[in-house]
């Protein structure tokens, strides 16, 4: 029993001197997490919320006032270009199109008699122009017959008078036909005015119904039958039927961060989810991106803004969904997320590995006349480095990086596919020096890959 305590006693004492080195020998070592340097694609992706909206749609307002008589659709029903969708009273507008009507019924029937009386008064000129010729030739005959001695003074005298009865005749029947032709155009006056009268008796009454300018959903219905309309005069709004969109072009208009926006460029490509669709992506480019920066508290633009005030901003970026759908409303809340850059088969690293050292201010970096340096940290990374003891040391390289992703960043120099980089903790990756003895928290990373 003596002798089994002693070599437990023994083996015990072993483990403990093991231990004792191995923490003495690990005492100068920092334990960092370390990632690689590897090649994958990699897209830049920022995000913006909003709310779906057509990007045609229209208040239809009153254009007569009056009781509204019929409401011919309803909210969330679908109607066409040129569709009655509603109508106020229009009994007083109904009446003067109706007399309208019957005045140019009365005054077609005025234009055909004028038209009438004129092609007779035309007749009585033919005709007295013909009973003129005969007296010019019976008037011709009594002067030769006059001079040869044959008739009397009486006689030619009696010739003269007939001939210039009928010159005077023909000049009254001249002076008819004239006349006629004016009443005739008087009447066809008459009946222009009463065609402009009906046009705008017409249009009263057309102002009563409001019609669909295109196919469209309504997407608000304020009012409802019986109740009475105004039309809009001067900067007074008026009544409004109802509100129709235009679903064939959807679009979802978002905020985006003022630092994200000078990256948003016009077709990029967004993915579009909506909170009352779970599950469905909607594809989309960008198709406006906004010029004024809007106050994020209140929507309103800063250039409208009368407060001093600093704080955040967002622009509006509308995106246009690709293949819009029949369950998509104005108004439903979306999230949109736009690719603003897109690479395949680049170096990358995460982007927790950056940092930004100073080797002038570091004392193992340090060059000979250097101590008095001003700082001037670069950025770059600790790559994990043997040295001729085959000890992992940290040694900082300066890094230039290109677009960044969720989580990782872009290589354009300084590192190798493969490369081993310290990833972290950010506390000890902070205050990492160059050339620190490193060892991998093996356990930190078992977890890491464990969740």
């Amino acid at each position: 029993m003596k002798k089994i305590l002693l070599i437990s006693l023994g083996v015990l004492v072993a483990a403990g001197l093991v231990a004792f080195m191995v923490v003495k020998q690990q005492s100068g070592y920092t334990k960092v997490l370390t990632a690689k340097v590897v090649r994958q694609d990699l897209s830049t992706i920022i995000s913006g919320t909003g709310q779906i909206k057509p990007k045609t749609y229209v208040n239809l307002g009153a254009t007569a006032m009056g009781r509204i008589t019929n409401l011919y659709v309803h909210e969330g029903e679908h109607v066409k270009k040129g569709q009655v969708v509603a109508a106020v009273e229009h009994v007083q507008q109904e009446a003067s199109v109706t007399g309208q009507k019957a005045a140019i019924d009365a005054a077609k029937t005025d234009v055909a008699s004028a038209v009438a009386n004129e092609r007779t008064q035309d007749a009585n000129v033919e005709h007295a122009k013909a009973d003129l010729v005969q007296k010019k030739l019976d008037w011709e005959r009594a002067v030769g017959l006059y001079e040869a001695g044959v008739y009397s003074k009486q006689q030619y005298d009696a010739a003269k008078a007939a001939y210039d009865t009928d010159v005077a005749s023909v000049n009254q029947a001249i002076a008819q036909f004239n006349q006629a032709k004016a009443q005739t155009d008087s009447y066809r006056g008459h009946l222009h005015t009463q065609v402009a009268t009906l046009s705008a008796s017409v249009n009263a009454l057309d102002l009563t119904k409001a019609v669909a300018p295109f196919d469209g959903i309504v997407t608000n219905e304020p009012v409802r039958e019986g109740e009475t309309v105004v039309e809009g005069i001067q900067n007074t709004e008026g009544s409004t039927f109802m509100t129709l969109a235009d679903m064939s072009v959807v679009t979802a208009e978002v905020k985006v961060d003022e630092t994200d926006i000078i990256n948003v460029r016009l077709g990029q490509t967004a993915d579009v989810t909506i909170d009352a669709l779970p599950g469905k992506v909607f594809k989309g480019h960008v198709t406006l991106v906004g010029d004024q920066a809007l106050l994020r508290s209140t929507g309103i633009a800063t250039s409208q803004s009368t407060t001093g005030t600093e704080e955040a901003k967002d622009f509006k970026v509308v995106v246009t969904l690709d293949v819009p759908t029949d369950d998509l409303r104005p108004g439903l809340s979306c999230t949109t997320k736009i690719t603003t850059a897109h690479k395949t088969g680049i170096l990358s690293l995460p982007i927790q590995a950056l940092t930004m050292f100073d080797p002038a201010a570091d004392p193992k970096g340090k060059k000979d006349g250097a101590a008095d340096a001003k700082s001037n940290p670069v950025q770059g990374v600790f790559i994990l480095n043997k040295d001729a003891s085959g000890h992992l040391r940290a040694k900082f390289v300066p890094v230039t990086t290109g677009i960044t992703g969720a989580t990782e960043i872009e290589v354009l120099s300084g590192l190798n596919e493969g490369q081993e980089v310290v990833s972290g903790p950010y506390k000890i990756l902070r205050g990492l020096k160059n050339n620190a003895l490193l060892k991998r928290d093996t356990i930190k990373v078992n977890l890491n890959a464990g969740s």
